[in-house]
This record gives C-alpha cells, sequence and structure tokens, in this order.
C-alpha cells in the first residue's frame, strides 16, 4: 500500500485473510509454530471437523451456495425432484435384459415404462431455461435438481440442450456418486446435510415438478407440501408426473377421509403428464407474458 493509499479513508484497515494465511506461511519453523495448535482456526481442517463446530459447519453449507447462485444472478428456480432409477428411453430395454430373477424383470419393466418421465423432465427444463425470463436483472426459472442420475440428469440435459446452465445440489453418501455431466459446473454444489441441501432446493423455488421417486423424492415432496400446508412457505406451482404411479403407491384421497388432512389439501399439488402442461401451469400461475 503506497503512501497516499495509506491516508485514503476508504481503504482497509485490516488485512484480508488470505493476506493474513500467507504471512503465517511465511513464518519461521519452529516446535511452536509446527504443532496443529498454532495454526489459523480456519485452515485447520481437523479443527472444522470437530463435532463441536456442527453449527459453523451448517452455516457454511448454508453460506456458499447461497453467495454464489447471487453472484450468478439467479433469482428463481425451478426444481425438479424424481428417481434415480429410471432409465432413459435409450436405456429402458437394456435394463430388462440385464435382469436375471422374474421379480426383477417385472421391477425392470415398471422402470422401463417410466421412461417417459425422463422426456417429460427434458422436455419441461428445455422449455423453462428458453423462455429465459429475467426480472429485475435476476434469471427466473433456473432449472435446479439433485444432481444426480436419471430424472436429474434429464433436468440439467434438458437446459443444456438450450446452452442455458442449471444447478445441482448433490450429498455426499456412503456409495460412490458423482453430479451428472449436465450441471453447469460453477454452479454444482455438495453438501453433507440433507437438511441444508433441502433449504436450498425452497429458498429460490418458485414451482417445483415432482415425477415418480422413492424415500429421497417422497421426503422432499412431503416437506414441501408440509411447508405450504402450514403456512410456513407461501404457496408455488407443485406439478405431479405420473398419477398412475402415485395413486398406487399413495392414497391420497384416504389421507383427507381419514381426516388427517383437509380435503382442500389436495388442491396444494396438479396432476401432470406432459411438459407442456406443467410449464401452461406455471404460466398461468404467474401471470408470465412467454408468448
Amino acid at each position: 500500500m503506497t503512501e497516499q493509499e495509506d491516508k485514503d479513508l476508504t481503504q482497509r484497515r485490516f488485512y484480508k485473510a488470505e493476506q493474513e494465511a500467507g504471512f503465517a506461511e511465511q513464518q519461521a519453523e519452529t516446535i511452536q509454530t509446527e504443532h496443529p495448535a498454532y495454526q489459523l482456526a480456519f485452515r485447520d481442517t481437523d479443527f472444522l471437523l470437530r463435532d463441536e463446530l456442527r453449527p459453523v459447519r451448517f452455516q457454511l453449507e448454508l453460506l456458499k451456495p447461497e453467495m454464489l447462485l447471487e453472484e450468478a444472478n439467479i433469482g428463481s428456480t425451478l426444481v425438479m425432484y424424481g428417481s434415480a432409477r429410471i432409465p432413459s428411453p435409450d436405456k429402458a430395454d437394456a435394463l430388462i435384459e440385464m435382469a436375471a430373477t422374474d421379480y426383477q424383470k417385472k421391477v425392470a419393466a415398471r422402470l422401463a415404462d417410466k421412461a417417459k418421465y425422463y422426456d417429460e423432465a427434458r422436455k419441461l427444463a428445455r422449455l423453462a431455461s428458453q423462455a429465459a425470463i429475467v426480472e429485475k436483472g435476476m434469471r427466473q426459472f433456473v432449472v435446479c435438481s439433485g444432481g444426480g442420475p436419471s430424472i436429474m440428469e434429464a433436468a440439467n440435459r434438458g437446459a443444456a440442450d438450450v446452452g442455458a446452465e442449471s444447478v445441482g445440489l448433490n450429498i455426499v453418501l456412503p456409495h460412490e456418486q458423482a453430479p451428472n455431466r449436465f450441471v453447469t459446473p460453477r454452479l454444482s454444489f455438495q453438501f453433507h446435510y440433507f437438511a441444508l441441501r433441502k433449504m436450498h432446493f425452497l429458498l429460490r423455488a418458485r414451482a417445483v415438478a415432482v415425477f415418480p421417486g422413492g424415500f429421497g423424492t417422497f421426503d422432499e415432496f412431503f416437506e414441501l407440501l408440509t411447508l405450504i400446508q402450514t403456512g410456513k412457505m407461501k404457496p408455488i406451482p407443485i406439478l405431479l408426473y405420473g398419477r398412475e404411479f402415485w395413486e398406487r403407491v399413495i392414497d391420497f384421497e384416504a389421507l383427507a377421509e381419514e381426516g388427517t388432512i383437509n380435503p382442500g389439501d389436495l388442491e396444494l399439488f396438479r396432476w401432470c403428464e406432459t411438459a407442456e402442461e406443467g410449464w401452461d401451469h406455471i404460466s398461468r400461475f404467474y401471470q408470465l407474458d412467454i408468448a
């Protein structure tokens, strides 16, 4: 810093953390400086991974994606939930052929029947991305998925089809997994905590498309319904794809008949089968002028 800059009232009076870290690296090596206790706390990975630092890690997982999404001018998202097991149409036959037992063949055939939803998810992502809606300088309805395979891949792939960026929110799991190749690298995030990941799914969500899925999809879908049902979150379009699947695995009407939900709660989501009807519902909900 020059002498003139030193007198500038707008100049920082303290060094940035990265500068201080550089100074620390230049220190003479002694018994004390070599001990882990002497490391700067924010450079000490072992310290940051201690159980007592869990609240700090929560904050970091909240802040990092939030800051990078803000810097990318992403104002809102179209979130897409769905199975990690449904094959793309071009892989449906191979899935059946790989099945060894009658039970496996039956299951594979059911998954293959749902391959059409891979295409619909891809088309819906393409429609939202092509609309390229910008409001107050921020990009709206940017496609966001869990970053994995199957329906998640279809979502990111649809955006990539038209040269648009998309978000992937991956989670660390015991078995090996990686982001699908269609997620925009600068918008690909990895989470340790499911809770923070689910929070980021909904913080910017202005519409959610839910395709057939398993425990993870159920978890995300029902938490979203609960947030809106209880008034913690304002209503947004929830597109539920695959009525035959959902009504086979969940008796929504029975929940109302048993009195555990109100009949009106069944209006929180909208049945869909095609990408066009889903995007049309979103457009009418927000009165989008995209003609």
